[in-house]
């Protein structure tokens, strides 16, 4: 059964659907947000919102999130390490198998106690195919949704049942490691309905405060507004007539107070706007030109979709060097070290109609439009599938962990 033979009407009302996500930024809580409203749309109302390590061990949590944000200025060479010598860890090893098994128990009890038909997984947390035994009289199907344009180890598993990928190249690449190309979906990475449809409506710079009607330079800090320099890029930039920056400094209250204070006496007026936490953010990719920011990948996903240009500062190591290296080896970002180079590719960009429009034509070939809705669309398939053809379960984590021991075998995958 094709997605086009899903009659969207189709009511799965009475269905629960677990989302399983992480605190290490706001990318995997966004993208289970953005997982929920979609299952919403389709009627499924029962959801079940789960930071799993948050419930299951806070304090490592607390600890492993502070690790991860002090990484990003004291620490990147560490963390970049500890990314690169496990991405090509296996799910059954030493190191796998102890990752995967942190909150069992916790898991357990909230298998038992909200009893969801389908879990949904926007971070590698994978103890619940763990979970499934022959004494289990109901297994629960469950899929991943990767959030970066990079394929750590720790997302494949052969328990679960479907994986949601950004791109083809990531679909391949999966398929080279391992997994069965019918258990992928190149589906794009799920954000807000409001990415569905951009237009620059002009209320949304009178909305912004922008009374020139200039092209707008989007800065974005990150949501714990971590960017390097950031001062000093404003500077650079409205230093040249005809420009505008929006500066989004996330939830680093500190940096938003310590950048006004720098430059609020130095006459800029409406060509400087300064932001905390933007929930409408759609809205100001919208009117502006080109996006600078650290390579989150749903940051990302959200400039390919707003087909803003994308320029990427001193990406730290890990997941988002890998993030910034795949974008820029299509063409759909420039990668910059120091201050006074970033600013001269954007000004290029801008002052440069050919170079614009060949970005934004690298941009179009990554964009996949409305991926919440794909991805739930095609997960409801599956579960349906399931159920029209008498299937309460997918298959065992048994038969799983023997197809993917021969798809290691074979290059490729096997197709099933």
């Amino acid at each position: 059964m094709s997605l086009s033979n899903l009659n969207r009407t189709q009511s799965f009302t009475g269905k629960k659907v677990m989302l399983v996500y992480a605190s290490y930024g706001e990318g995997h809580l966004q993208a289970a947000r953005a997982l929920q409203a979609a299952l919403e749309d389709r009627g499924i109302k029962q959801t079940v919102m789960v930071d799993l390590m948050a419930e299951a061990h806070p304090w490592i949590s607390a600890f492993t999130r502070s690790f991860y944000m002090k990484s990003f200025t004291l620490l990147p060479g560490l963390y970049g390490w500890v990314y690169d010598t496990t991405r090509d860890m296996r799910h059954n090893s030493l190191f796998g198998d102890w990752l995967h098994s942190f909150g069992r128990s916790t898991m357990r009890r909230l298998l038992e106690r909200e009893r969801p038909d389908a879990v949904i997984h926007t971070f590698p947390m994978f103890v619940m195919p763990t979970l499934r035994t022959k004494a289990d009289s109901r297994k629960i199907p469950s899929c991943a949704v990767l959030t970066d344009f990079d394929l750590h180890g720790r997302w494949i598993h052969p328990g679960i049942d479907r994986l949601y990928v950004p791109t083809d190249d990531l679909k391949q690449e999966a398929i080279d490691r391992g997994v069965a190309a019918d258990q992928i979906c190149a589906s794009g990475i799920p954000l807000k309905s409001g990415f569905d449809y951009i237009e620059p409506l002009p209320e949304y710079r009178e909305r912004f405060g922008f009374t020139e009607n200039e092209p707008i330079v989007l800065i974005m800090a990150g949501a714990q507004g971590v960017m390097p320099d950031v001062a000093s890029l404003c500077r650079r930039l409205l230093q040249h007539p005809g420009l505008s920056v929006a500066l989004v400094c996330g939830r680093n209250a500190v940096l938003a107070r310590s950048v006004r204070q720098s430059l609020d006496n130095e006459g800029y007026g409406s060509r400087l706007r300064i932001f905390d936490f933007v929930d409408r953010i759609h809205e100001l990719m919208a009117i502006s030109t080109c996006l600078v920011t650290k390579p989150g990948g749903l940051t990302l996903a959200e400039g390919l979709a707003a087909g803003l240009p994308i320029f990427l500062y001193r990406p730290v190591p890990g997941q988002e060097r890998r993030n910034a290296e795949y974008l820029a080896r299509m063409k759909a970002a420039v990668v910059c070290s120091r201050p006074q180079e970033l600013v001269e590719e954007i000004v290029k960009l801008i002052r440069q109609p050919d170079r614009l429009h060949t970005s934004k034509q690298a941009l179009a070939a990554l964009q996949k439009q409305q991926a919440a809705e794909t991805i739930v669309t095609d997960f409801l398939e599956t579960l349906q599938a399931f159920e029209d053809r008498g299937i309460s379960s997918p298959p065992s984590p048994k038969q799983r962990k023997r197809l993917f021991r021969l798809q290691r075998g074979k290059p490729g995958g096997i197709q099933t």
